[in-house]
């Protein structure tokens, strides 16, 4: 009894990926193509010379491989088989290449062994015939990896092996493959598994271990594996092992740091709602629970994916891969949802990726990222305002449109809210605007001001200006913004429809004018302009007063620049 105890305790565990790898055709899951072309080659003797297997990690690759060596090694249980789909598993070629120990079917990892060595090595028994199997088998794991002089000398066999001699390449790269060697290949792409095809496939695994497990947290494995069976496997080993043996939903979570699906989707609803205070408020809540910001940013950009589809395609929701609270949110949020704000909001998110990324502090660059899009999401679209616009507009060519954009485009409250203890900057003229965004290094606003604007009437709270076809709604929204951040109060600004009148630019170059005419006119200029032929003033620096002609003499610095036509 001590004896039988002891051999239990030295039982080395074996990882689920490892245990129920397929043995079989018949167990390869989601690979069905691939199954029905080989069944068909070999039923009628057309097998290839050479294989190439693609897809992404952990979908079966190198076990499709052997699976293909036994089919053609295997010699059925009374030893006198041929090929088959339906290898016995018992016979010794069959058993020998489920151990990986058959001495005619060589593996050769690429991603260690890359020279042109390596390959020399394995092609000097390429001549030799098999010693117990029917065909010597080469499989190439990652062969993307082996370096341009071992492609070259691997080309030359490939392209006339010897009749007992097969090539099987698998790669997750298959774009670093040369054309050279696909060209010569027969070429297999491995499919990602559905979620509905690794959730049933860990639900049979669960129940050959004896083992318990909730349906939700199987599903949850099988979307965070992604299409890969191991990755999955892998994941729901950790789960048994955190839950003593038991899959929890709420353990399951935790682990991959998922947050809770139902909190996101209020999270989501509040972020197109522009409720900057319960957006935040939310994720810090599940930020206390667990969540991880970059997987929670990644189901936010998920949860996008999925309405923006669900708004364009209904039926797309009418799926199994979904969950019953998944397909509700659809039905309840895509008839409102709008394509263009649901693109803005996936563009910033897929941004902040990589603002996560290089973040100090992940869960801080998280916030920032949502308060933007919540407030982003709150705005209008371009195409929405302008065709408000347009709508005013239509009734007269000079009718006066009061464009206030509090009651065209609502912002966010937190952000429209006036602080009590903002100063108020006091602003009675166009001056004193150009002056606050100058000082504010707001420079493009200043620019069209200046140029694209002529304003007719500036007083406190008040604007009434006629824009040219540049000026944008966006334009519109910055400029009530920046007024009321700077003095503290709404702002409501008239758009006149009409031709573009005297600008504050045409304002300033008529006054440059004539102060350097006022300048030319004085008497040491007169006298310069006369001695240098051709001169002209370029820039008046500073305007002179007639009360200092007499000493301009004095001056340390010239204030007026000649620019001379030599």
């Amino acid at each position: 009894m001590a004896e039988e105890t002891l051999d239990n305790q030295n039982k080395q565990y074996v990882v689920l990926a490892r245990k129920y790898r397929p043995q079989s055709f018949g167990e390869l899951l989601g690979q069905d193509a691939l199954v029905q072309t080989l069944t068909n080659a070999i039923k009628n003797n057309r097998l290839h010379h050479a294989y190439i297997l693609t897809g992404i990690r952990g979908v079966g690759k190198t076990t499709t491989a052997r699976l293909i060596a036994k089919a053609l090694n295997c010699i059925g249980e009374d030893g006198n088989g041929g090929p088959t789909i339906n290898p016995c598993g018992v016979c010794e070629n069959c058993k020998a290449i489920a151990s990986s120990r058959h001495i005619d079917i060589l593996e050769l990892d690429a991603a260690s062994r890359t020279g042109v060595d390596d390959i020399r090595e394995i092609l000097d028994g390429v001549r030799y015939k098999p010693t117990n199997a029917r065909y010597k088998i080469y499989i190439i794991d990652e062969v993307h990896m082996l370096s341009k002089n071992a492609f070259n000398a691997l080309l030359k066999t490939l392209e006339e092996p010897p009749s007992h001699v097969i090539f099987i390449f698998a790669t997750t790269e298959i774009r670093k493959v040369p054309i050279t060697v696909l060209s010569r290949c027969q070429r297999f792409d491995l499919q990602r598994l559905t979620v509905e095809t690794l959730t049933n496939h860990f639900k049979n695994i669960i129940q050959k271990e004896g083992l318990k497990a909730e349906d939700e947290a199987l599903h949850i494995i099988a979307k965070a594996a992604d299409g890969s069976c191991r990755d999955g496997l892998s994941l729901l080993d950790q789960a048994i092992s955190l839950g003593s043996g038991e899959v929890k939903t709420d353990i399951v979570k935790n682990m991959i740091g998922l947050a809770d699906r139902n909190q996101t989707f209020v999270l989501f609803e509040n972020l197109l709602a522009g409720n900057v205070d319960q957006v935040v408020a939310n994720l810090n809540d599940q930020y206390k629970n667990g969540a991880n910001p970059t997987t929670l940013l990644q189901d936010l950009i998920n949860i996008t994916h999925l309405l923006a589809k669900a708004k364009i395609v209904p039926v797309s929701i009418e799926t199994d891969d979904l969950s019953e609270s998944e397909k509700e949110f659809c039905k309840r949020l895509a008839p409102n949802a709008s394509i263009a704000i649901l693109s803005k909001i996936w563009q910033m998110m897929i941004k902040g990726i990589g603002e996560l990324a290089i973040a100090p502090v992940q869960i801080d660059a998280l916030e920032m990222i949502l308060i933007r899009v919540a407030y982003s999401a709150s705005l209008p679209t371009p195409f929405e305002l302008l065709n408000d616009v347009k709508k005013k507009s239509s009734l007269a060519p000079q009718t006066i449109l009061k464009t206030t954009v509090a009651a065209t485009a609502p912002m966010p409250q937190a952000i429209s809210q006036v602080s009590d203890d903002m100063r108020g900057v006091v602003m009675n003229k166009p001056e004193d605007l150009i002056a606050y965004l100058e000082q504010n290094k707001k420079m493009l606003m200043v620019y069209a001001l200046k140029n694209d604007v002529s304003i007719s009437e500036f007083s406190a709270g008040q604007i009434k200006m006629t824009t040219s076809e540049k000026i944008s709604n966006d334009f519109l929204l910055n400029l009530q913004h920046v007024l009321t951040e700077a003095t503290g109060q709404k702002w409501q600004i008239e758009i006149l429809r009409g031709p573009l009148g005297e600008t504050i630019a045409d304002k300033e170059q008529a006054a440059d004018a004539a102060n350097k005419k006022n300048v030319s006119d004085l008497p040491l200029v007169k006298a310069i302009l006369a001695e240098f032929k051709g001169s002209k003033i370029e820039t008046l620096i500073r305007k002179i007063n007639e009360e200092n002609q007499e000493d301009l003499d004095s001056y340390d610095e010239p204030e007026t620049y000649f620019d001379e036509d030599l």
